[in-house]
């Protein structure tokens, strides 16, 4: 796999992360209100956004972040297929 490859596929890794860390964050009392949770919210909601659009919460729990990294694991899977098939 090449370069471009393997720097996409770093840069979904770590996106899983911040949306993990951002979960993570609704567990501790006004967390998300720091500058950093504002920080990580602005990075992360956009693309959060459009799961919880079509997903809705369980009771008081929200799955929609879990559907969002699953389908960020997916296209890291995609994006090594394409690069297969290009090598």
């Amino acid at each position: 796999m090449g370069a471009i490859a393997s720097l996409i596929i770093t840069l979904l890794n770590i996106y899983s992360w911040l949306i993990i860390i951002y979960i993570l964050m609704s567990w501790v009392p006004n967390s998300r209100e720091s500058g950093f949770g504002q920080m990580l919210g602005r990075i992360v909601e956009p693309y959060l956004e459009p799961f919880r659009k079509i997903i809705p919460p369980l009771g008081m729990i929200d799955i929609s972040p879990i559907v969002a990294i699953i389908a960020l694991r997916l296209a890291e899977r995609g994006v090594v297929e394409i690069f297969r098939m290009l090598v």
